[in-house]
């Protein structure tokens, strides 16, 4: 039995649930979720049932098969974090460490100077926000959690944080360990007599 799947999830006051069957080629159920900030949707295999009671939403599975067990927590998390997504929102955040390391916004679009050549440039997708504070600090927000965490992602793979110099990019309060370079390691004392 899973644990997550079957706690029932609360529905908070603005927010509107909408489900349908779904005749696509998953089957299932598409599951509306509309709040404050926005609307998300989600799509669920056959074999998983969400019903509305009492102001709460519930996740059943149709037998005990082993794809339906997996698949039962991880539908339920993805509704409560749509239901947090449309209220609260999600944001990352990020930091650019080193010279001449830098972000800038204009319009939907962030732009990166992070040690290469050319900038590099990201265009938000729909649902995304983009914030630059002091040019280094930057903020990824969006009512898909997934979506953020992705965006987030993309960019810091621009430029790593690496371990010698430690500039990069790298999410806010991430450590990063820091190595020795060849200077420190011949200081110590490695050379033979």
């Amino acid at each position: 039995m899973s644990r997550i799947g079957v706690q029932p999830l609360e529905i908070p006051s603005g927010v509107e649930i909408k489900i349908e069957e779904n005749d696509g080629q998953m089957g299932g159920q598409r599951i509306g979720v509309k709040g404050p900030l926005g609307e998300l949707e989600l799509d669920t295999r056959s074999g998983i049932i969400c019903k509305m009671i009492d102001n709460k939403l519930t996740v059943e599975r149709t037998d005990d098969s082993k794809q339906k067990r997996s698949l039962h927590g991880l539908y339920r998390t993805l509704l409560s974090n749509m239901i947090e997504g449309v209220t609260k929102g999600y944001e990352k955040e990020l930091e650019m460490v080193g010279i001449g390391y830098r972000a800038e916004t204009s319009g939907r679009e962030i732009k990166l100077t992070a040690g290469a050549t050319h900038p590099y440039i990201i265009e938000a997708p729909e649902g995304i926000l983009f914030e630059v504070n002091d040019k280094v600090n930057i903020k990824v927000k969006g009512i898909d959690k997934q979506l953020v965490g992705q965006l987030a992602a993309k960019i810091r793979e621009m430029s790593k944080p690496e371990p010698y110099r430690g500039k990069g990019i790298r999410y806010k309060d991430e450590y990063v360990r820091r190595k020795a370079g060849k200077a420190a390691k011949a200081s110590e004392g490695g050379g033979e007599e």
